[in-house]
């Protein structure tokens, strides 16, 4: 049984104390795939040590976080763009626009979000997109750059099923990680109407646990938890949820 997380901060601080267990604790529990999103900068190079440590697991993904869009953004998105020039990434994220925590820079995440979407497309690479309390905003986007050539996750989705529909139109998966777990996550009401071909697994570790360790921190083990909660939802085992899972986001990464 193969379980892929599509969204994994590995390089996080918060590991800096365990990593090497915590990333052996995911290889144990099956979840041998581990994608890695870029937030800035300053973690570029603890990403590349952890890819040439883990070659066949670690796949590194580039770009500018919307809530690291700040005074230098050009400077970062830059930064994005050589090293999308420089070597191969399994995509473009993560990116996209988040106004939970500062609205003031709506318009520069807007255009950081479709600069990069359009570096995307340039490299015929996948996005993976961040959205918080900005779904009308993000589609905005993604409306403007729909085409053939627009294809990615839609990471953390939280959103409704209308909201969904909506995701998928612009070929987009939807990244279920631990809130589907939540009693008040409202997603695990609607999921079993989308169809499993549009779902893929994350953790979004440390961030977002599911239960039963929700407020602690998360690690790319517990995508067995997402695994089984949506085995329960789609009324499918474990190992099918595990193959299809994987093979959708096959099918996004071409890894």
């Amino acid at each position: 049984m193969i379980l892929t997380d599509t969204h994994t901060h590995l390089y996080s601080e918060e590991f800096s104390e365990d990593r090497e267990q915590m990333i052996q604790r995911a290889f144990d529990a099956g979840v041998t795939r581990l994608f890695v999103p870029s937030i800035d900068s300053s973690y570029t190079q603890s990403m590349y040590e952890l890819e040439a440590k883990y070659p066949d697991n670690v796949f590194l993904m580039m770009g500018l976080h919307p809530t690291y869009v700040k005074d230098n953004y050009e400077e970062e998105l830059a930064h994005v763009e050589r090293e999308l020039a420089s070597r191969k990434f399994a995509a473009v994220g993560e990116i996209g626009i988040d106004l939970y925590w500062d609205k003031s820079t709506l318009k520069q995440q807007q255009y950081a979000f479709k600069h990069q979407i359009q570096l995307a497309k340039k490299y015929k690479l996948p996005i993976n997109i961040h959205c918080r309390d900005a779904f009308d905003e993000v589609f905005e986007v993604l409306e403007s750059e729909k085409g053939d050539d627009l294809f990615g996750i839609f990471h953390c989705f939280t959103g409704s099923f209308e909201q969904a529909q909506q995701a998928i139109s612009y070929n987009m998966k939807l990244g279920i990680g631990g809130v589907v777990t939540f009693k008040n996550g409202k997603i695990d009401q609607f999921l079993n109407d989308i169809p499993i071909s549009n779902i893929v697994l994350e953790t979004d570790s440390p961030y977002l646990s599911p239960v039963p360790h929700r407020g602690k921190r998360n690690e790319s083990s517990y995508t067995k938890l997402v695994a089984e909660k949506l085995a329960l939802i789609y009324n499918k085992n474990l190992t099918e949820i595990a193959e299809i899972t994987t093979k959708n986001a096959l099918d996004i990464f071409g890894i």
